[in-house]
């Protein structure tokens, strides 16, 4: 009798062993978007869908052969099965919704074809002349995003926080993730949904902010997207865990260039002892503050500290740079980490997956000891990744780069093994 596979949420680190994560494979959510509204949708530019799904294979292929990976919509059909829960979420849905026939009509669909439309949007009925009129094509729209799971939903530790999204046009991807996570099971989690007092404002928190270093140790980021007053609301739930002592690093990030939209834009992990940073950021002097929290038994300490990596080093953890873009060029910097340069995601120590378009980032890794592999040679088996102990995956991602994230962006990992340091 085969063993039953564990996938109770766990993750302690963001380079732990990968044993489960889920992926959203894009559909016509993304096509379902015109030059007018991308901005509305969050997006600078438009994709080719084509393209775009032949890359995201790329990464879901490499991504199989060392995990189980799971697809949203397919777990938000099967959570569909459950009545109260259809019902719950239809009525989430249509709360935000101006159209009175949107429930019935949700409801008279199987739920394969329902979770389909919750992600790629209703198509508005013109059946008076108000909608025949409407310069708007759907009664729902589609969640243009959700191919960037990493941020609607947060694994920490045993547990899973349901992001604060800054936008509402991202609000849905939190409620069906919510929903994923309360009533599948398997995954044998307690969900967080709200971080705030009641009234307080301006609480936004998304996962490309929220890295994972250890199991004491969190790095958040001050972004567009993730605000202090959110930070607050973690730190209001770990001081009520007064088992071990907390570490948070607060990154400070700018505002003015969509590609810092979260920390890890500028900042993943690679390894026990290597990142991947952006080094203006990161290790140069700006006006952009690094804070180390300290919470024990209760109690929470506050400084300000000279950079990430110092505070690391002060808590144990001694890591080294690899610079985004290489150290010849700051330009080259610039726009490497403009494309994602600086966003990797790791399936195990070492083992990471970026995409190739980052020339002179690949370069420095390798001169730092990482094989260079693509992943199509992973995915046809020409190679055995078995057969090497640190390496990068390259995905071709030409496309999905224009859409504003890279590999950690995609990927919200749920259960990690544990790493010994």
């Amino acid at each position: 009798m085969n063993k039953k596979l564990d996938l109770s949420v766990q993750i302690n680190s963001e380079i732990g062993e990968l044993e489960g994560v889920i992926l959203h494979s894009l559909g016509s959510e993304v096509e379902n978007m015109t030059p007018e509204n991308a901005e509305r949708a969050l997006y600078s530019d438009i994709l080719n869908l084509a393209v775009a799904q032949k890359e995201y294979e790329q990464l879901k292929g490499v991504l199989k052969k060392v995990a189980n990976v799971f697809e949203v919509k397919e777990l938000l059909q099967s959570i569909l099965e459950q009545q109260e829960v259809k019902n719950s979420l239809i009525n989430k849905v249509s709360a935000s919704c101006s159209h009175s026939y949107v429930p019935d009509y949700l409801h008279s669909l199987d739920n394969k074809e329902l979770a389909r439309q919750l992600i790629e949007g209703v198509i508005l009925q013109r059946t008076n002349l108000s909608r025949f009129l409407s310069h708007q094509r759907f009664a729902v729209r589609p969640l243009h995003n959700f191919f960037f799971t990493r941020d609607a939903s947060i694994s920490m530790f045993d547990k899973v926080l349901v992001g604060q999204m800054a936008s509402k046009v991202r609000e849905r991807e939190s409620q069906i993730m919510d929903a994923i996570f309360t009533n599948y099971k398997d995954f044998n989690t307690m969900t967080i949904t709200s971080i705030g007092k009641p009234n307080e404002e301006n609480i936004s928190i998304e996962g490309g902010d929220v890295l994972i270093g250890r199991d004491d140790l969190l790095l958040i980021g001050i972004s567009t997207r993730t605000t202090p007053q959110g930070i607050d609301g973690i730190i209001r739930k770990l001081k009520k865990d007064k088992s071990k002592k907390r570490h948070i690093i607060v990154q400070e990030l700018p505002t003015d260039r969509e590609s810092f939209i979260h920390l890890d834009m500028v900042f993943t992990f690679l390894n026990t002892h290597e990142c991947i940073v952006y080094e203006p950021v990161i290790m140069q002097p700006n006006r952009f503050k690094t804070i180390h929290i300290t919470i024990d038994n209760g109690d929470v300490k506050i400084v300000e500290e000279k950079n990430i990596l110092e505070v690391l080093s002060k808590i144990g953890m001694d890591i080294k740079p690899i610079y985004c873009g290489g150290r010849a060029d700051l330009w080259t910097q610039e726009r490497e980490q403009w494309h994602s340069g600086a966003n990797f995601f790791a399936f195990g120590p070492g083992k990471v997956i970026g995409y190739n378009r980052n020339v002179y980032t690949i370069e420095e890794m390798h001169k730092n000891g990482y094989e260079v592999l693509k992943a199509k040679d992973v995915i046809r088996e020409n190679v055995n990744l078995d057969d090497y102990n640190k390496y990068v995956v390259t995905i071709e991602g030409s496309e999905l780069s224009r859409g504003g994230g890279g590999a950690r962006c995609m990927t919200m990992p749920f259960r990690r093994k544990n790493v010994s340091w």
